[in-house]
């Protein structure tokens, strides 16, 4: 093999290396994918009310909007990405929001499919908004967790059941 093929060749494997370290680091294990205020809402989404239907006059009722910024009681957690992300929604306040760190699995998939949700602390001597509204962090799903069967959530002091997706 001629010297310039093997260099070019080893070129080559420091790359894919280099990519793969790479990307790697761009999303230690457990770490939260992202977050937004309000609840995930896909693009395409409607709103669908399956109550709905005509009342005695024969008046089909009309469905309510979904507003992806009305606060819920208690946390949400939701399949997002086709199941390979988790949606954990938590309301608090606006200016200091409820944000998930890390994600970390407590019993694998066939023996309990469970987790934890780990929150950023906030300094206590913060200043916040009293306003109540949702914000949502994304966690990749970790590898040891099934979206065939029901996950459990624990966060906040709450454990939050996914139905399998």
């Amino acid at each position: 093999m001629a010297p310039s093929v093997r260099v070019r060749r080893a070129g080559l494997v420091a790359v894919a290396l280099a990519s793969v370290l790479l990307l790697s680091a761009c999303n230690p294990a457990g770490t939260a994918a992202g977050d937004f205020p309000g609840h995930p809402v896909p693009d395409e989404a409607t709103a669908v009310d399956v109550g709905a239907g005509a009342d005695e006059a024969g008046d089909v009722e009309e469905p309510d909007e979904f507003d992806p910024m009305e606060p819920n009681e208690q946390p949400v957690a939701i399949w997002w990405a086709e199941g390979g992300q988790l949606a954990v929604t938590i309301s608090g306040s606006s200016t200091c929001p409820v944000i998930g760190q890390q994600i970390r699995v407590l019993e694998p998939a066939g023996e309990g499919n469970r987790v934890a949700i780990d929150l950023v602390q906030r300094p206590e001597d913060e200043i916040c908004t009293q306003d109540f509204v949702p914000h949502t962090t994304l966690f990749w799903t970790p590898t040891d967790v099934s979206t065939t069967e029901p996950l459990t959530v624990e966060v906040s002091g709450y454990e939050v059941e996914v139905p399998v997706k």
